[in-house]
């Protein structure tokens, strides 16, 4: 679920930290840049792990700030396809279900990759699977669910301006595609509710 990527980058230092040590200023302000970010075809940025090198820095005229080439390993949030993953259902829809595991909620599974038999109910707003004629499951929201990743999906998101006054705030806003999701299942034995399987 979780690896080390080494990244080459160039940060700038601001003079207010040159009173630290260098590697502690250089980690704070590569978490500042990377971290809770997405780097495409990486991941999910979830902190600098350590510092493989740095140089001695520069400074540019006119900028009292230094600039320093770092090589450093990033720990990402990246599953491996085929992983075994728990978490907990955030939203039912006709589509499929959304889940949350914790720290990312880009989660999806469609209803093409759930149990075979099953069926949303729109008055119970849950996945049912018929498992046979007398056993009926539920994927109720906040269940704690058991998936396993099928695909990543990046997409390059342009970052919205500002809202002109033109443009209505009533307006609902309509969800915004994740620069970074996974496409998961649900259709195999121990998949599915957690309590299922106890």
């Amino acid at each position: 679920m979780f690896q080390l990527s080494v990244v080459s980058d160039l940060i700038r230092i601001p003079p207010h930290l040159f009173n630290l040590p260098r590697d502690i200023s250089i980690k704070q302000e590569l978490n500042v840049k990377h971290a809770n970010k997405i780097i495409p075809k990486l991941g999910l940025v979830i902190s600098v792990y350590d510092l493989i090198e740095y140089d001695t820095g520069l400074f540019r005229p006119g900028d009292g700030a230094m600039y320093v080439n770092v090589k450093c390993r990033l720990l990402i949030f990246k599953p491996f396809i085929g992983e075994v993953i728990s978490g907990w259902i955030e939203k039912c829809t006709a589509d499929g279900i959304k889940v949350n595991i914790g720290f990312f909620n880009d989660i999806f599974i469609p209803k093409a990759l759930l149990f075979e038999s099953s069926y949303f109910s729109i008055d119970e707003n849950a996945w049912i699977w018929k498992m046979d004629e007398d056993t009926t499951l539920y994927l109720d929201i906040n269940e704690k669910i058991n998936f396993r990743i099928e695909e990543e999906v990046f997409t390059n998101v342009k970052p919205k301006g500002p809202v002109s006054s033109t443009e209505s705030t009533n307006q609902p806003e309509k969800e915004q595609t994740p620069p970074y999701a996974l496409i998961a299942s649900c259709q195999t034995d121990g998949m599915g509710c957690c309590s299922w399987w106890e």
